[in-house]
């Protein structure tokens, strides 16, 4: 398969597009980009196509223009292109997706870029220290990016002392984020606690026993939900 045009993608892109779909989504995710009204499963399907049939060059530079049009689910499109375990070489993947992140602006995008982006950490743990640096920024996007990438950490069992080291890092940004009063931080704390609570429930259970009282009752709420005695 040669390697499609940005155009000849988003033509594949909006082919499965569904009438009305595009005002309810654009609503639903308060969009001010182009959102064409495509299915999530259609683009999960479009993008495996493209993955099988395409080497990693060719799927970064097409992720690349994907992303660079703008459009809803085109940019869903590049971070699920990029979303694959082995990658050789994958510097180039990584400082692309890296590139990304300081353009964060809605959670749906957000949240598949980083599903490619916790690839690449697995990969290459070493990269947490620029990910330490996000934890910093103004961006609130960026901040919440250093949580949502990072959840690998909170699923792990049975973990070697390294990564026991890297869970225990991201649980100090969790905390320091406690104070923030944004939706979308206390969110993302307590999403972490929650899939941490299904493999580490004690360790859960310190994490709110000394901050749950400072974070808001949502966010301590899902944070417990499945602790038995929350």
């Amino acid at each position: 398969m040669t390697a499609p045009t940005l155009q000849d993608a988003l033509d594949q892109l909006k082919a499965p597009a569904e009438p009305g779909r595009a005002e309810q989504m654009t609503a639903y995710h308060k969009q001010i980009r182009d959102v064409l009204g495509v299915p999530n499963p259609a683009i999960n399907e479009l993008t495996k196509s493209w993955r099988q049939a395409l080497d990693v060059a060719e799927r970064a530079e097409l992720a690349r223009a994907l992303w660079d049009s703008d459009i809803f689910e085109a940019r869903i499109a590049a971070g699920k292109l990029l979303t694959q375990a082995r990658i050789k070489e994958d510097g180039a993947v990584w400082n692309l997706l890296q590139g990304w992140v300081p353009q964060f602006d809605s959670w749906a995008i957000a949240d598949h870029a980083c599903s490619a982006i916790s690839k690449r950490l697995v990969a290459a743990p070493e990269r947490l220290d620029t990910v330490a640096d996000w934890t910093q920024s103004e961006h609130m996007w960026t901040r919440r990016a250093a949580l949502v990438a990072t959840l690998p950490w909170a699923k792990m069992n049975n973990l070697k002392p390294a990564d026991q080291e890297r869970r225990e890092r991201i649980l100090g940004w969790a905390a320091s984020y406690v104070p923030d009063r944004d939706w979308f931080i206390q969110k993302a704390v307590a999403w972490w606690l929650r899939d941490l609570s299904k493999h580490d429930a004690d360790r859960t259970r310190a994490f709110l026993a000394e901050h749950g009282d400072a974070m808001k009752g949502f966010a301590r709420k899902e944070a417990g939900k499945y602790l038995k005695d929350a």
